[in-house]
């Protein structure tokens, strides 16, 4: 009992709007983690595009560098929720509102407590976006590196690698609308 007094025994005190913001910051963080995909798979995409430019320097070298480039924007979609989700809870922040509105002045620390953790979940959450960042990230590689081999194939090759895309970027897409209900749904509170 002790140990958790020593743990958590400053959050009596705390200012619970402070609360909120200090957590929704470490959220914030933890939901920019998520940038490591896109990161990760647009330098594969870019690195299988130099590649397939290199391998066929005479007609797979613009053929490849579109598919590069359009799956490489699509890869960076992950990153982008992360960025909404981090940037709406250090500037725009829905959970300092709501403090006031959950619960009246009776049990305002754990109304804050919640609301601070799901800031904290919001931010956790977003870390689903690495795996659609990789994923279409490969995609786009090997899309640019087929085109590189044959550019006849090329609307082919873009149509594929888009609807694989599309359905590697679902799991990004859930943490968004989690991450999203935690800032905007009164679901706990």
């Amino acid at each position: 009992m002790e140990f958790f007094e020593f743990l958590f025994g400053w959050i009596e005190d705390a200012d619970p709007k402070a609360l909120i913001l200090g957590f929704s910051a470490i959220g914030a963080g933890f939901a920019m983690i998520a940038g490591i995909g896109p990161g990760i798979g647009q330098g594969f995409a870019a690195g299988k595009a130099a590649e397939a430019v290199g391998n066929n320097p005479k007609h797979g070298g613009k053929p490849a560098t579109l598919v590069m480039l359009l799956g490489a924007a699509v890869a960076e979609t992950s990153g982008i929720f992360s960025l909404v989700v981090a940037i709406l809870m250090l500037f725009a922040n829905p959970l300092v509102g709501r403090l006031g509105e959950a619960v009246g002045a009776s049990n305002e620390i754990g109304t804050a407590l919640i609301l601070a953790s799901c800031g904290l979940g919001a931010g956790l959450a977003m870390i689903a976006g690495i795996g659609p960042g990789i994923g279409q990230g490969y995609a786009a590689g090997k899309g640019a590196e087929s085109v590189g081999k044959r550019p006849k194939l090329q609307s082919t090759i873009i149509r594929t690698m888009l609807l694989g895309q599309a359905v590697a970027q679902t799991t990004g897409i859930y943490a968004l609308i989690v991450a999203l209900l935690l800032l905007f749904v009164n679901i706990f509170a």
